[in-house]
């Protein structure tokens, strides 16, 4: 019995020490902890934010090699899994609150602004 209990406890082991390796892997946009970020793209720099009365205010960017299509098709998949309800190309909807994504102009390195704005 002993031998069996250790058996088991050793075939658990990778489960336990890969499971939160891969939750930590997860990245999200800076300022906006729901909303992940799109393969390709980092947060480099601080949000700005702020709180009003009608609700919180964030703008924040990401940057990286993806390209629009890939980022938008990423969003599109994804968002709405986390309760966000797609409105326009590029606005999702969700409790009171909306999420534009705003793509600089063409190049080698794609600039995404995020904008979180209460719904008035």
């Amino acid at each position: 019995m002993r031998r069996r209990s250790l058996l088991c406890s050793l075939a658990l082991l990778p489960v336990a020490v890969t499971g939160p390796v891969a939750a930590q892997q997860r990245r999200y946009v800076a300022g906006l902890e729901d909303v992940p970020l799109a393969p390709g793209l980092a947060s480099p720099e601080a949000p700005t934010s702020f709180d009003s009365p009608q609700g919180r205010i964030v703008i924040t960017y990401a940057q990286g090699a993806a390209d629009r299509a890939g980022v938008l098709a990423f969003y599109s998949a994804s968002l709405p899994q986390l309760g966000w309800r797609r409105e326009e190309e590029t606005l999702f909807r969700r409790e009171g609150e909306s999420l534009r994504l705003e793509f600089g102009p063409p190049g080698r390195v794609l600039t995404v602004r995020f904008t979180l704005a209460p719904v008035l």
